[in-house]
């Protein structure tokens, strides 16, 4: 960030009166440009006993598979972006079940939120970020190819709470040793 969005003055980066963090400020019309976490709202979509994933088209991890999901837009509910982008990676529609897992990964600003939905029926098709959209059961799931952490511990931890009969909240978060 180089200039202020309010008046166009060039911006400073340092200590603010009253702030305990070093905050792009405009020393012109006292400005403070906030950067805070983006959201990244997905859904696991799940049909009788299979789950749909999704392989991604797209860079990053193009060729890899994942839960469907993406950056939350302004204006939506978390709800409404996770179905949203359910639909522009699986063209499906479902119903949410419930938020399943927060999972933040702080070196990237960025903090997942996963929900658990019904696939009423097994209609989807390859949506625009998406080259295979498919229905796994457990042990057809391909670990090894699972594009980001996030996916794969949703997945994990479904699997763990279904076994269990009992679905819960995960909170988790990135660590480096995690499958990126």
């Amino acid at each position: 960030m180089k200039f202020c969005s309010n008046c166009g003055h060039k911006i400073s980066f340092g200590e603010i009166l009253n702030d305990e963090r070093p905050r792009f400020h405009c020393t012109n019309c006292q400005t403070i440009h906030y950067q805070n976490p983006n959201i990244i709202a997905g859904c696991l979509p799940i049909w009788q006993d299979k789950v749909l994933l999704c392989r991604r088209a797209i860079e990053p991890r193009k060729g890899f598979w994942n839960v469907p999901g993406g950056f939350l837009e302004n204006g939506e509910t978390v709800e409404e972006g996770a179905m949203r982008e359910v639909w522009e990676e699986a063209m499906a529609k479902v119903t949410i079940r419930s938020l399943h897992l927060i999972y933040s990964i702080a070196e990237f600003n960025q903090v997942y939120m996963h929900f658990l939905a019904e696939l009423p029926k097994p209609i989807f098709d390859i949506g625009i970020e998406s080259s295979e959209v498919k229905l796994f059961s457990e042990s057809e799931i391909p670990w090894n190819e699972i594009a980001f952490s996030s996916s794969f511990k949703t997945l994990q931890y479904y699997f763990e709470d279904r076994k269990k009969g009992k679905f819960i909240l995960h909170l988790d978060k990135f660590v480096w040793e995690d499958k990126i």
